[in-house]
């Protein structure tokens, strides 16, 4: 259901280290991994929500979804095998306020989801989050030679608004080779 209510300011501020719920289920096909929720998302409980955020655009135009996804509809990715969750849970500004440290304890985290649920694929969205995480300084993006188990690691830009280094149509062309690939 979409909610088209916009979080007021104060709703923002009061949404810093709030956490929201993974979408998650066992045996997905590809579990994206955000780097951590942002305030718009922690003051709507929806993943991926500022309006800026490419994420819902670029996974329909790279053919995961049938049609475009309102950040409300998320649940509706687990019908197509796919979830979301996140390297880092507290919701943050921007990832910039996370150190080095949360990011290389959010992995230890994600393992253990990643055991649990065992996604085929686990695609983590930051190529620099991605570095300091699994502390793999020259990660480039796209299939990793490490898996957690048998599930395979691949790397995407941040679909985030404030990512400059990406347009719309250089998502879409990365997002659709991970979903040629499983």
């Amino acid at each position: 259901m979409i909610n088209p209510t916009k979080p007021t300011r104060a709703d923002l501020l009061a949404a810093q280290d709030k956490t929201i719920r993974d979408v998650i289920a066992p045996d997905l096909r590809v579990l994206f991994c955000g780097i951590n929720p942002g305030l718009y998302s922690g003051a709507t409980g929806h993943h991926f929500a500022r309006p800026g955020n490419r994420f819902w655009p670029v996974l329909h135009r790279a053919g995961f979804t049938p049609r475009l996804l309102h950040p409300s509809e998320q649940q509706e990715l687990l019908n197509w095998g796919y979830g979301i969750t996140n390297l880092v849970p507290r919701t943050t500004a921007t990832a910039d306020e996370l150190s080095a440290e949360e990011l290389v304890a959010g992995r230890k985290r994600l393992v253990g989801k990643i055991k649990r649920y065992q996604p085929r694929v686990l695609a983590v969205l930051g190529i620099g989050a991605f570095r300091t995480a699994f502390q793999h300084p020259k990660a480039s993006l796209g299939l990793q030679t490490e898996s957690i188990g048998n599930t395979i690691l691949w790397v995407l830009p941040n679909p985030s608004g404030l990512n400059a280094h990406y347009q719309l149509s250089n998502l879409v062309e990365q997002f659709r080779a991970l979903r040629e690939a499983v």
